[in-house]
């Protein structure tokens, strides 16, 4: 997330303490504030505890809360406010540098997160970012629950019961949000549709949730075989497809008829509040719509200049725009006829830049890394992406790379799209922050978008001082992701704040960035579903780029790339005014 201006989020590290006057005879009994960190963590997990299986922790498998109830509301309030108040109880001068950060980090985290409860949910299912999409990749057995023990297949079977009553309540969170007329653009049902209709139409034996029955670890018996199968094949022939069924239908006929013809948020009751609000969620500052949208056209005319000499470098005659589509359909660019070879691809890209690698990065992540394929239920609406590996790093992080068609794969971004989801990006920096002793728990996984696609989008400036961007191509490529990242700021504010239509937001992009249609398309209605998550990038990359302008400016002669890379990530996720007054403070201890 790129910011340009940053604005006070946060409190300020000490306006979390008691005033000093104020100490009183209380703290010397008061709970060690490591300890209250830890009891957030641990309550968090309880209370999500997707989360627990994706950082590793398999106590909580066999569960899945309905998110959807207002028992679950009510909890998630009542959580957030017990820490809002306990962290008032600490003074200022009995906390170390790092308490203090983090008590600034946990006060952000219950404030927006009361925030976003105070919106409900409406919405529960859409065509990319639903609870139905995780679970489905859950359910493929590759993901982060783990089938590899009997007890393991028991624990999936209990959280698909669970996941029933989530399905069930979907559909009614749907009616209920076309009586208050808070429902998805009629353009997302269509794609929703399939989705769900990939669970409901194949034979058993084919059906995704099928999967774990097929990959049996060879230790089981024929007994336990045996009562999986019938389990498994139970659960999804009259709990898993029915629902899946119900919500199809409900879709297809009720809902679509309610669909919103309006693309932006600002189309639902309260939508233009909601906006401000995930503007806030995502970018972490309090910048407003037209703000964003003026700064991407100024980062759009930026980098269509830099495009410009690329062109003129490869000898391409005609104007940028045809350039675009030259390099669309240019088939050497697109070069595979089988998927493996997309993957190697990227192994090669990794192998040529190892070298560099130490150049820049002191401390590396220990925690192993993979790139695969992106699941095929899934595939035809995702974009590429990053699964962290677990905070133990037993298990790896994945790049996930989409290919549809591979004869249509166009190779012209890859070297970039490597460094953003992978290596340095969101692999090195998610991967030092969970293992790093010396953060509490719950900060290990941690997201704030504008600081972890922040960091993403700026090493993708690194390429050429890692050995890469020699292909004029390559480094076009580069442009054109961060072109991608800037029009992203003019088109989801021209969506949520200016009365864009889809149709318009879609010729924006296609006359500003060499991506095709259909993946235009699908990146368009990708903002529509989330409103604000695309403006985090390019806010977080511009004040990262800023903060390391200013160090090697301040600092002189006494500037190391290798320290700075450090001291943004050794931290972990944190809200952009924090990060900036950390860099200050290291900046002014190193003149």
């Amino acid at each position: 997330m790129m910011k340009k201006h940053i604005l006070v989020i946060l409190l300020s590290l000490g306006v979390i303490a008691c005033k000093n006057e104020k100490k009183d005879q209380k703290t010397e009994n008061i709970t060690p504030i490591s300890e209250v960190f830890d009891a957030y963590y641990e309550e968090g997990l309880q209370l999500n505890p997707l989360s627990a299986t994706f950082a590793g922790d398999n106590r909580f498998n066999d569960t899945l809360p309905n998110f959807l109830t207002p028992e679950f509301e009510d909890q998630y309030k009542a959580y957030y406010t017990k820490y809002k108040s306990q962290l008032s109880e600490y003074q200022d001068a009995t906390l170390t540098d790092s308490e203090k950060m983090t008590i600034a980090i946990l006060n952000w985290e219950c404030d927006i997160n009361l925030e976003t409860l105070a919106f409900g949910s409406y919405t529960p299912i859409d065509q990319m970012w639903s609870m139905n999409l995780m679970i489905g990749q859950l359910a493929s057995g590759a993901s982060a629950q783990p089938f590899e023990t009997v007890q393991d297949y028991h624990n999936w079977l209990s959280r698909l019961e669970d996941y029933s009553a989530w399905l069930n309540s979907a559909k009614t969170k749907m009616e209920e949000g076309i009586e208050v007329g808070n429902v998805l653009p009629k353009s997302l049902i269509k794609k929703v549709i399939p989705q769900l209709a990939s669970v409901v139409t194949p034979k058993l034996e084919d059906n995704l949730f099928y999967s774990p029955v097929k990959n049996f670890p060879e230790n089981f018996n024929d007994e336990e075989k045996a009562a999986l199968t019938k389990a498994y094949s139970q659960i999804i022939i009259d709990k898993i497809v029915p629902s899946y069924k119900a919500l199809h239908d409900f879709m297809n006929s009720d809902y679509m008829a309610a669909g919103r013809e309006t693309s932006g948020i600002e189309g639902i009751p309260d939508g233009k509040k909601y906006y401000a609000h995930q503007i806030k969620l995502y970018t972490t500052t309090s910048m407003t719509a037209a703000e964003i949208h003026q700064l991407g056209l100024d980062e759009v005319a930026r980098i269509s200049s830099e495009m410009e000499k690329v062109k003129e470098k490869v000898g391409f005659k005609g104007d940028l725009k045809a350039f675009f589509n030259e390099v669309r359909n240019k088939k050497e660019l697109m070069p595979f006829t089988d998927p493996q070879q997309v993957i190697d691809n990227f192994n090669a890209i990794h192998a040529k830049m190892k070298p560099q690698v130490d150049k820049l990065f002191g401390k590396q992540p220990k925690t192993p890394f993979e790139v695969r394929r992106t699941e095929a239920f899934r595939e035809a609406s995702a974009s590429a992406e990053y699964n962290p590996g677990s905070v133990d790093g037993t298990r790896p992080g994945i790049f996930y790379v989409p290919i549809p068609d591979v004869t249509k794969y166009n190779v012209y971004s890859d070297e970039d799209l490597f460094l953003h989801e992978a290596i340095p990006g969101h692999h090195f920096q998610i991967s030092l922050t969970q293992e790093n002793e010396e953060l509490p728990k719950f900060r290990k996984t941690l997201w704030y978008s504008a600081y972890g696609e922040g960091w993403a989008l700026y090493t993708e400036s690194l390429g050429e001082e890692l050995g890469l961007y020699d292909d004029p191509y390559q480094y076009f490529g580069m442009l054109g992701a961060e072109m991608h990242r800037a029009i992203r700021l003019v088109v989801d504010t021209g969506l949520h704040s200016k009365g864009w239509t889809r149709e318009q937001a879609i010729q924006y992009s296609l006359d500003n960035e060499a991506e095709s249609e259909a993946s235009i398309t699908s990146e368009i209605e990708r903002y529509m579903a989330n409103p604000g998550q695309a403006l985090s990038y390019k806010i977080g990359q511009l004040k990262i780029r800023e903060l390391r302008i200013k160090a090697e400016t301040s600092m002189g002669d006494a500037f190391d790339i290798k320290e700075f890379h450090h001291q943004i990530l050794e931290t972990g996720c944190v809200p952009l005014a924090l990060l900036e007054d950390k860099i200050n403070n290291w900046i002014n201890s190193n003149k």
